[in-house]
């Protein structure tokens, strides 16, 4: 009797036998920064969404290991979910990478315009390859943090330069831009650095912030070098799991999140170059002259990236949307 009456409380029971999903995602965004606490929203949303059916795991600070070590324990199922910069998904899809193209987009006004092209592209290719993005993401803008100073691209020649581990056409860029690119994982730059294995690094305000990178480091270059980009992506055969009545709200959630943090990191990155100066960095504003030797090293590059980085014909793509905005907009 007591059997029947405990299976028929469990038949009562609301969602007694509902599916339960429990997400596991990996990233490098430190734990209390803006990225980090944007997910944790995601999750929260998500679990009152979906009546606590579907839960989100979240490994930051790199203790899942690096972006490649994420898509890697993505594939085999040891995590299903990551936050990604666009290094990272160059792993997965080469294109994916376009955007970030140093001295193409010009604004975050640009990229909106850029990804309402080019995002909704290279999510079908990433489907195609079992990966389903939750939401697009920046980290912002990309400069040069160095230990020497650097008015102008030669006094960048001398300093080794952090390069992503994983793709050696980037190193190729790199050189080809006149820079000496030293490959590093990113969870070893840190040591790499304080022990003079790397000189420099480029990486945006909010990231060196967050990952103290900026504390060994003495100058930043005041010139926009790129914006980086980047995704949450998740297992398209764990997105499947997520049962198919709440999978459209969760999806919509994590779009609007994705959004606002987008406009976070817009907001933020000015106050966050603010506290670097404050403990210490100095910031470098090149002149007219300096900046356009910046932007000849880009042009350098951009051969090696065209075809060798990133696919050729979405790095031509890139460049027929920026001069359409340019066209659009030509103030």
């Amino acid at each position: 009797m007591r059997i029947l009456v405990l299976a028929l409380a469990l038949l009562a029971a609301p969602g007694a036998f509902a599916q339960q999903v429990t997400i596991k995602l990996g990233t490098l965004a430190p734990e209390g920064s803006t990225f980090h606490n944007r997910l944790k929203e995601i999750g929260q949303k998500w679990k009152e969404a979906s009546g606590g059916r579907v839960k989100l795991h979240i490994y930051p600070g790199g203790v899942a290991g690096n972006e490649g070590d994420v898509i890697r324990k993505m594939r085999v199922g040891q995590l299903n979910a990551g936050t990604l910069s666009a290094a990272g998904l160059h792993e997965i899809l080469p294109a994916a990478q376009t955007p970030s193209a140093p001295q193409v987009v010009g604004s975050y006004e640009e990229l909106d315009f850029v990804m309402k092209t080019m995002g909704p592209e290279l999510e079908r290719h990433l489907e195609a390859k079992g990966f389903v993005v939750l939401h697009w993401a920046e980290a912002g803008t990309v400069y040069f943090f160095t230990r020497k100073e650097a008015r102008t691209p030669a006094d960048m020649a001398g300093q080794k330069l952090f390069a992503w581990a994983g793709d050696p056409k980037a190193e190729d860029a790199w050189r080809a831009a006149g820079f000496t690119p030293v490959v590093v994982s990113s969870t070893d730059m840190l040591p790499s650095l304080q022990t003079g294995l790397l000189d420099a690094f480029s990486n945006t305000p909010l990231s060196a912030l967050g990952l103290r990178w900026y504390e060994q480091v003495h100058y930043m270059t005041d010139f926009k070098w790129s914006v980086l980009t980047g995704a949450t992506i998740v297992n398209k055969s764990e997105w499947e799991k997520v049962p198919a009545d709440v999978r459209p709200k969760l999806a919509e959630i994590a779009r609007e999140v994705g959004r606002q943090t987008e406009l976070d990191v817009r907001s933020e990155e000015v106050s966050a170059i603010a506290e670097i100066a404050k403990h210490g960095v100095k910031i470098v504003k090149p002149s007219a002259a300096e900046a356009a030797q910046w932007r000849a090293a880009a042009q350098r590059a951009a051969p090696v990236i065209r075809g060798g980085v990133v696919p050729a014909e979405t790095y031509d793509e890139l460049v027929k949307l920026h001069q359409q905005w340019l066209a659009s907009h030509p103030n």
